[in-house]
């Protein structure tokens, strides 16, 4: 039997579900980036008028884009400042990541429909071991893969009705070679790679498209020589090894020759959730302590909400800060016992941010819960929802 992966990428994702909320952008540069104070305004005659990336000033980098700002050489990470010299008259939207959530979970549960068998990689990512899916293994006519080529087919058609959303698929015996396919005719791709397709579709791609090639191994695999994953097939891998060491090495000859016998990792218990932002403008513990604290509670309610979403508990808690000057620092303090409550979570997370300095102006806050165990495997005292509280949680900074 024929090991058959697949690789699923949403197409574009945060920017396509912010078109079927704005479906008039269709076929325009949109970026994926901004604040609250980027929301759509609705004119008096009913029409909405977006903000454009031109007009943006400030620190925030691009989370997505369309395909159509992409061609401005606009992608994510960049920072919207240089993304405005590159596309001026993009339209510039806030992302919304409980919604992205929302669509994520739409996805995948439309896969697992057809091909249950999926290891989670992400928000808009997985991989799909269609092996033993019914038919898959089966051929169509003159095509040795008019099986599988089916089930994925169908696996993009239901993934569509259900969220009204593209993506591109790569099939490939390996989850290596199927993340490279998925993105060789995005968007709306469907790519399988057969028998002697390595050497032409897959080696004449840049070394640094295998997934585990980073920047600096890229930059140092070209400074001899070596470009494409073909270069690097036919590097000596006894010299791979002497260059980047015993295990990189052989991984590198490895995964140019397309060979992964990884498995699909259907299912791993998370290790922590957290919530965090980055603030438009740097904030201040004294002077914007009013801000900070609704900003540090939502933060909070949002984790808690997460946990408790999923089912779990957890009883470290931490907080991240990011300074002025890029520093970061974390705390953590650990409870007497697992917690799912908002108000729990804010107590202990506060009690970290006293151990935290706060001279400096912050560029961003975190919130996390780690030490995490199923609630309903947590002892009995622990797992009790805590007692309905009427008052809100309270929008300040004890220590401020």
């Amino acid at each position: 039997m024929r090991r058959l992966i697949a690789h699923l990428d949403m197409d574009a994702f945060y920017a396509s579900v912010e078109l079927l909320r704005y479906p008039e952008l269709k076929g325009q540069p949109v970026v994926i980036g901004g604040g609250r104070r980027h929301q759509p305004v609705v004119r008096e005659d009913g029409r909405r008028e977006f903000a454009r990336l031109r007009d943006y000033a400030g620190r925030g980098v691009v989370t997505t884009a369309t395909y159509e700002a992409r061609a401005f050489g606009v992608h994510s990470g960049m920072g919207l400042m240089k993304a405005a010299a590159l596309a001026p008259d993009a339209i510039l939207l806030p992302t919304d990541f409980d919604e992205y959530r929302r669509y994520s979970r739409l996805f995948k549960a439309a896969v697992a429909e057809i091909a249950p068998h999926i290891e989670d990689r992400g928000i808009d990512e997985i991989y799909i071991d269609l092996t033993e899916v019914p038919g898959a293994q089966e051929p169509a006519g003159s095509d040795p893969l008019g099986g599988v080529r089916a089930v994925a087919q169908a696996i993009k058609d239901n993934v569509r009705r259900a969220t009204g959303l593209s993506c591109s698929i790569g099939v490939t015996p390996n989850k290596l070679l199927s993340k490279l396919c998925s993105d060789l005719e995005k968007p709306d791709g469907l790519t399988l790679l057969a028998e002697g397709d390595l050497q032409r579709r897959i080696w004449p791609l840049p070394a640094k498209r295998i997934n585990g090639i980073g920047p600096k191994a890229s930059a140092k695999l070209e400074s001899f020589g070596i470009h494409t994953i073909g270069d690097l097939a036919a590097a000596d891998p006894r010299w791979l090894v002497a260059q980047f060491g015993q295990s990189y090495g052989r991984w590198l000859h490895e995964a140019a020759h397309g060979r992964d016998d990884r498995p699909v990792v259907t299912y791993s218990e998370p290790k922590s959730l957290s919530r965090e932002t980055t603030f438009e403008r740097d904030l201040h513990a004294r002077h914007d302590r009013e801000q900070l604290g609704v900003i540090f509670t939502r933060l909070c309610e949002q984790v808690a909400a997460d946990l408790a979403r999923k089912g779990y508990v957890g009883k470290t808690i931490g907080v991240k800060v990011r300074y002025d000057d890029f520093r970061t620092l974390t705390r953590d303090h650990t409870l007497p016992h697992h917690t799912a409550d908002a108000r729990e979570i804010r107590r202990a997370a506060g009690l970290c941010l006293k151990r935290v300095p706060l001279e400096r102006r912050l560029r961003l806050l975190g919130v996390r819960v780690g030490s995490l165990c199923k609630a309903s495997e947590a002892p009995a005292r622990e797992a009790q929802a805590p007692a309905a509280r009427e008052e809100a949680l309270p929008y300040t900074l004890p220590l401020f």
